[in-house]
């Protein structure tokens, strides 16, 4: 008795999606690499970069990065290109002729969907943001080298629920700010003010050096006023606070981008939302690979004049559509009042209600 899932039927599609998927992946991957290279080659050979940042921490770490984020097309062209030849060579109407429902024939195309999806997910989580730390570390080192966000005049933050900082300036040349503001409160209540004229950054563990210090401290309506010529501390502060690179959300794995999205609501730093959309979109991109692999199978199993040209057509087509959508809803995230989640699930809401659709209407 043959207690194996998984019959003659489903290995034969599942065969044939995985090796075609590989094959895309591939190619596709093949074509990036040439064009990256072929935008980057004057940096690399102005620049001192090794052949080891560019082969190793570079292109070895641009490689799942790019494929990651095409992940769902792949699995879209995949499937309508395999589905498709199998169409054109009777083999679908043949499958069905032989009692095998509409629903049955989606269950192997289900299986390779999920295992992709599967590994996308992990990549996403995991794998891909570790790899952008060294392959962004070269790109910021050599190519884009002024590629970041700095807040340097006017700066406000909480240090921690019960202490607030103000800067007037902060230089990054030297990592010194001038006009600095340190407030503490206790249970709501500010119970001491510090100023110093300048302060330095000393290094880690967060050491910092202040110059022409002031302190007030509060009691109740008494106040202490304490002077210092200078002062070394310790706060929950750092040059990293200051600057931000452009992408440094890339660089983050999911568990540090929780943190660090805890981190900036705390300390009342900017918007999070861009932060929150991606964690969402590193779930909903591995959803898209089952959606777009349904609606693939939905178009591909009819047999139409035109082929698997049609075919491969209509699938570019619905893969431009999709990424559209997809720019287009991250662009209406962000707007105040609408919430992350929607916008980077909309364009899944949508293509599934349309791959219901497709399936209902698919031969039978």
């Amino acid at each position: 008795m043959n207690n194996n899932p998984l019959k003659i039927l489903d290995v034969y599609i599942l065969k044939k999606y995985l090796s075609t998927f590989g094959f895309v992946v591939l190619i596709f991957t093949l074509i990036s690499c040439v064009i990256d290279f072929s935008e980057k080659v004057e940096s690399f050979i102005r620049e001192p970069i090794t052949k080891k940042e560019i082969w190793i921490d570079y292109y070895l770490n641009f490689i799942p990065h790019i494929n990651t984020l095409l992940f769902p097309i792949y699995a879209l062209i995949s499937v309508i290109f395999f589905t498709s030849r199998m169409a054109y060579n009777s083999e679908i109407i043949s499958i069905l002729n032989a009692g095998v429902s509409f629903m049955r024939l989606m269950r192997p195309y289900l299986i390779g969907a999920c295992m992709i999806a599967g590994l996308h997910l992990w990549m996403n989580h995991f794998i891909v943001p570790n790899g952008n730390k060294k392959r962004l570390a070269v790109e910021h080192k050599y190519v884009w080298k002024f590629n970041d966000r700095a807040k340097t005049d006017n700066v406000h933050m909480f240090l921690d629920p019960s202490t607030k900082i103000f800067l007037a300036n902060y230089r990054r040349q030297d990592t010194s700010a001038r006009d600095l503001r340190i407030e503490h409160f206790d249970n709501g209540k500010l119970t001491s003010v510090t100023k110093a004229d300048f302060g330095y950054w000393r290094g880690y563990p967060n050491k910092w050096h202040l110059e022409n210090v002031q302190t007030r401290h509060f009691n109740g309506i008494n106040e202490t006023l304490v002077r210092l010529p200078v002062l070394d501390t310790t706060m929950n502060l750092t040059p990293d606070d200051f600057v931000r690179f452009l992408n440094q959300k890339e660089m983050l794995t999911t568990p540090e981008l929780l943190t660090e999205i805890d981190k900036l609501e705390k300390r009342g730093i900017g918007n999070t939302k861009e932060y929150q959309m991606e964690v969402y979109r590193r779930t909903s991109d591995p959803v898209s690979i089952i959606i777009l692999s349904l609606i693939g199978m939905a178009l591909a199993a009819r047999k139409v004049r035109g082929g698997i040209g049609l075919h491969l057509a209509l699938g570019i087509g619905l893969g431009a559509v999709f990424i559209f959508l997809s720019k287009f809803s991250v662009t209406i995230a962000m707007q105040p009042g609408v919430s992350a989640w929607v916008g980077v699930w909309l364009p899944n809401i949508i293509f599934g209600i349309v791959s219901l659709i497709l399936i209902a209407r698919a031969q039978k």
